[in-house]
């Protein structure tokens, strides 16, 4: 059995999910345009040139989570998927995931994104394993605070680890491993798989893949 890993955002999708969901809920009127959308961005950008304080931003991105109802959550979130998520994702990703399970490897998605966001769009990929950053929650209620460490550039790593702990597996377990991703935040997960893949990279990770020779991709 090989292990199959597949980040989320820009890579089996054609956009951010984590962007996307702020920008839906400020577009819905529930979180203030002014307050919230240049902040959004700018977290956005800092993301991609590599520089984002992760606990930073999950104080930003997590906090709406705190201010309502599961049930109403839930609800927006369907809304979200319906209008903003089936639209982006990737055919060519599909495939990709589809590919490796026909294939008999143990397939998950490792995402900086939480899991409140994400766990829809893993089933959506037909991905039962998902490590994501956890939204702290009690008596139901999200707190608006992260659990555990982020699943963000080195994290990633170590959620890995103890999910594949869990799984009574190591990474020795598999003959090859693999790792699909458009950034170089994700650089110290594609550096321990056996099998690095740049998907659309940014130019840092574009640039990276080339002088270490890794394949280099479009799913778009």
């Amino acid at each position: 059995m090989e292990l199959a890993l597949f980040d989320l955002d820009n890579t089996l999708l054609s956009g951010d999910s984590d962007h996307a969901w702020a920008q839906f809920l400020i577009d819905r009127g529930i979180l203030e345009r002014e307050g919230y959308e240049a902040r959004n961005d700018r977290f956005y950008e800092q993301y991609k040139a590599g520089t984002l304080d992760i606990y930073e931003f999950l104080d930003f991105q997590l906090a709406p989570l705190a201010q309502h109802a599961r049930a109403q959550l839930d609800a927006w979130h369907a809304e979200f998927m319906r209008e903003r998520i089936q639209p982006i994702i990737r055919s060519k990703g599909l495939a990709l995931v589809q590919q490796h399970q026909q294939q008999g490897a143990l397939c998950a998605l490792v995402t900086a994104t939480n899991s409140f966001v994400t766990a829809p769009i893993a089933a959506a990929f037909g991905i039962a394993h998902l490590i994501a950053t956890e939204p702290e929650h009690k008596d139901g209620q999200f707190t608006g605070r992260p659990l555990g460490t982020p699943s963000f550039r080195e994290g990633k790593v170590s959620r890995m680890n103890d999910w594949l702990s869990a799984q009574g597996k190591r990474w020795d377990s598999f003959p090859r491993s693999w790792f699909y991703s458009d950034s170089n935040n994700d650089l110290p997960l594609l550096e321990h798989v056996t099998n690095p893949v740049a998907v659309d990279p940014d130019a840092t990770l574009r640039r990276i893949a080339e002088q270490r020779q890794w394949p280099v991709i479009s799913l778009a």
